[in-house]
């Protein structure tokens, strides 16, 4: 989940300090001597939460062929052929001169998004070299000081939508190529094998009416409409008490990791006593393990007042699990079939959920809106929170991070208010959504 940033420029106007600032270290010489730096030299940045890779140029100047100059200018062309977004620095103090506008000419013609930066914007006298930068056709510019940490927070909202892109491309590669690992979990005898064989068309795994005919997780490779598949087949696990037989233990704690290492998780339950105690403490475990969940209800031919069921159904999800809401549930017969194309359907569908992206415009759009409806609680000391923004870091499953004020005085009721209504407007059932307030005085720490 990572993008290239090249810091170009003319000479000396800064860019190996923010290179050094970005990478946390002096890995690049500073002196007050224009044209210090001669060879693009690469990093590993961290700021605000986004991680990339940055690298550091030669300043950009005119020179004739065969000459050090024209030497190192090659070498920054090369580094803004391979970067993702191009950060232009200049002097805000010297203001935009003649070899600034020439250089931003170069890169308007060149396939590259280009975010503008005013570094030494320190003071007032950086000011009106700010106001200048307007002037360059490069978009607005981010103000900052690369030696004093001042004004980092700009240069993140600028790199967020590149971060957006490359954690989209890198996800959707990686939910492409990898097979989708479904765990079938549930108490004793309820059908799991039996599904199992149903979907794959065979008599893979041994079934019959004896209870825990399965001991160990058993794993089968599957494609399903040329979509990969890991189907984990699990023994049945019941309450902790009444586990007394070693190996039984073993089997229980052998399900317990399969739930760990899946995408999506089927809890099977039996149509005349679903959702009982121990399925809520399965349920509950595939939550906090960040696992997508789908509920599938067995035996569903044998039941006569379905919707009497099916309503049951809802009102023991809803209050046993309310911290996922809308739960899928799919009736089905692992014994002559039914249902079990739509089990699949819903499976996939939770499995894109649970990697879906949300655009960084978007998440703030909807964050102003529902704290201009519901305000953030007054904190300690007297003082409003302010909800700064708010990024996506990461999917399997969504996960967020939302800089605010003081974070350690966001009561964890608003915090769910939050979640609930992230989930409602951007449509993501049946999966954990993760959101962690964080201090945004030092985003670059």
């Amino acid at each position: 989940m990572s993008f290239v940033v090249a810091i170009v420029g003319r000479p000396n106007v800064g860019k190996s300090t923010l290179f050094n600032r970005l990478v946390g270290r002096r890995l690049a010489l500073v002196h007050d001597r224009p044209g210090v730096t001669r060879d693009r030299r690469e990093g590993r940045a961290v700021l605000g939460g986004l991680s990339f890779t940055v690298i550091d140029t030669a300043g950009l100047e005119e020179a004739p062929p065969d000459t050090l100059e024209a030497r190192m200018g090659t070498q920054t062309h090369k580094a803004m052929t391979e970067a993702d977004v191009v950060l232009m620095l200049i002097d805000a103090r010297a203001g935009v001169t003649p070899m600034d506008h020439h250089f931003a000419d170069l890169l308007r013609r060149r396939a590259r998004p280009v975010v503008l930066v005013a570094n030494k914007c320190e003071g007032a006298a950086g000011q009106p070299g700010f106001l200048e930068a307007y002037a360059m056709g490069l978009g607005e510019p981010v103000p900052l000081s690369a030696e004093h940490g001042e004004g980092l927070a700009h240069l993140v909202e600028a790199l967020l939508p590149f971060h957006d892109a490359a954690c989209h491309e890198t996800e959707k590669e990686r939910a492409d190529e990898s097979p989708l690992t479904l765990a079938i979990v549930g108490r004793p005898n309820v059908g799991k094998s039996t599904l199992i064989n149903r979907l794959l068309g065979e008599e893979r795994l041994v079934t019959g009416p004896e209870a825990g005919i399965t001991r160990d997780a058993i794993t089968v490779a599957w494609n399903w409409h040329g979509r990969p598949m890991r189907l984990v087949d699990t023994a049945g696990v019941r309450r902790r008490t009444r586990v007394v037989d070693g190996l039984e233990r073993l089997a229980v704690a052998d399900s317990l990791e399969a739930i760990n290492f899946a995408h999506v998780v089927v809890l099977l339950l039996e149509a005349e006593t679903m959702l009982e105690r121990q399925d809520l403490t399965l349920a509950r475990r595939v939550v906090d393990e960040g696992r997508g969940l789908v509920t599938a209800v067995n035996k569903w031919d044998t039941i006569t007042d379905r919707a009497v069921a099916r309503a049951r159904l809802e009102e023991r999800l809803a209050h046993g699990l309310p911290q996922v809401q809308n739960v899928p549930a799919v009736m089905l017969s692992a014994l002559n079939g039914e249902g079990v194309e739509r089990l699949l359907r819903a499976v996939f569908d939770l499995y894109g959920i649970w990697n879906r992206r949300i655009p960084t415009a978007a998440l703030n759009r909807w964050l102003e809106s529902v704290t201009g409806h519901h305000p953030p609680p007054v904190g300690q000391h007297g003082r409003r929170l302010h909800l700064r923004y708010m990024t996506q870091t990461g999917t399997r499953p969504p996960t967020f991070v939302l800089f605010t004020s003081r974070p350690e005085d966001l009561p964890d009721s608003y915090v769910r208010y939050l979640v609930n209504d992230l989930r409602r407007t951007f449509d993501l059932p049946g999966v954990p959504i993760r959101l962690y307030p964080r201090r945004n005085d030092n985003p670059y720490a």
